[in-house]
């Protein structure tokens, strides 16, 4: 089961697996094809996860392992 405190690293992950960027759409995307069974698992995250990994994309910008980003759907996510 997935908790909040794994979406940093599931983010990440994700990111790489897209060749180092994408949109959060594209990170969402990704991160469903890889972990649907797992999220779907995650009792109320399943309802939020998608909203919950823009805080942990934050997170992970402000420790520096995200590049700064600007705002909207369309900004990409990229990992430094």
């Amino acid at each position: 089961m997935i908790t909040k405190t794994d979406l940093p690293a599931l983010v990440l992950d994700a990111i790489k697996g897209l060749g180092g960027s994408g949109t959060v759409v594209e990170v969402s995307r990704e991160m469903w094809r890889r972990h649907e069974d797992e999220l779907r698992a995650s009792g109320d995250l399943f309802y939020t996860w998608q909203y919950d990994i823009r805080w942990a994309a934050q997170k992970l910008r402000d420790s520096g392992r995200l590049a700064p980003t600007g705002r909207g759907a369309s900004s990409r996510w990229s990992v430094v």
